[in-house]
């Protein structure tokens, strides 16, 4: 299983202004930009990080995923969340041919953690060697305010702790960022054995 972003996000909706707000870099001086750079480079690591700890994209924006083999025929669940569509599903052969599905043959089922595609009758298996690729658009905003309020603070909190530790290699989870992400996170169930 392979997921690609189609697309990054802007730099003009990182939140450059209110990271540097944060930190009060701006306080008592003019803000020549100089910092953006480093600046930037934050924000997308903290980005970055909540979104894997989170199993959810922020922005929204387009991603294309690739796998072997469907989890059942009746439904497979998505890698991220909360997505908001299924652009096309396709059955790729072994020498690349593509067979793009019905979108009637199938449906996205709206979960906050857990959004799946689910089958009208069954989902049909790639041929031998073959895979599939579904391409999908997931996130919370278009932009830096339709992000929830708690994760972009959590954004602003991890990137101000990588900011601070930059060149010590001593930068982990920020101070409260836990707190702000847990209801984000997905709760996994494992069979108990006995």
């Amino acid at each position: 299983m392979m997921m690609v972003e189609m697309s990054s996000v802007s730099s003009a909706l990182l939140p450059i202004t209110e990271l540097t707000d944060h930190l009060r870099l701006s306080s008592g001086f003019a803000d020549d930009g100089s910092q953006d750079a480093q600046l930037e480079s934050c924000l997308r690591a903290a980005l970055a990080a909540i979104e894997a700890r989170i199993g959810k994209a922020l922005y929204r924006r387009g991603f294309s995923w690739h796998l072997s083999h469907w989890q059942s025929v009746t439904a497979q669940v998505l890698p991220v969340a909360p997505v908001s569509s299924v652009d096309t599903v396709k059955l790729v052969s072994r020498a690349g041919a593509e067979t793009v599905l019905d979108p009637g043959s199938y449906s996205l089922r709206v979960d906050s953690h857990r959004p799946a595609i689910e089958a009208v009758s069954s989902l049909p298996n790639p041929s031998s060697g073959g895979s599939i690729e579904i391409e999908f658009t997931a996130g919370y905003g278009l932009d830096w305010h339709g992000i929830p309020a708690d994760l972009r603070q959590a954004v602003l909190l991890q990137a101000a702790e990588l900011y601070e530790a930059q060149g010590t290699g001593e930068a982990g989870m920020a101070c409260g960022v836990a707190v702000l992400i847990e209801p984000y996170r997905s709760v996994r169930m494992r069979g108990l054995s006995g």
